[in-house]
């Protein structure tokens, strides 16, 4: 069974860094595009970052420069690098993969991560 399983979450002050990281595991052949979303407390859950297996990001406008996603495919791993924070980046963090495994395909989500800053 395909887990996703992150980590690298909490409090930090105004203009403070954070790393997140997502590590996948579960009878796994190949994942595809890996990204970070985040949902606030009554909003809707949105795209951060992503990262295509060959390396291609994309970012989301307000990320302006602040946050590097990157990958390391040997540990089915993905990172989420946060400086500059703001108190409107406070969210619960999610990790996404497309994952080709043993029984197929999926499209599978962490459990989340909260990421709280403080101004």
């Amino acid at each position: 069974q395909v887990q996703l399983v992150e980590s690298g979450g909490g409090l930090v002050q105004a203009g403070g860094s954070l790393r997140l990281s997502c590590q996948a595991s579960g009878g796994i052949f190949f994942i595809e595009t890996m990204g970070w979303y985040r949902q606030a407390p009554g909003e809707q859950r949105d795209l951060v970052a992503s990262i295509t297996t060959g390396g291609r990001t994309n970012y989301a406008d307000f990320t302006k420069g602040r946050f590097t996603i990157s990958r390391d495919n040997a540990k089915n791993t993905v990172y989420l690098q946060m400086n500059s924070l703001k108190p409107e980046d406070t969210a619960v963090y999610y990790c996404n993969a497309g994952v080709q495994h043993i029984k197929g395909r999926g499209d599978y989500w962490g459990q989340g991560t909260q990421v709280t800053v403080s101004s």
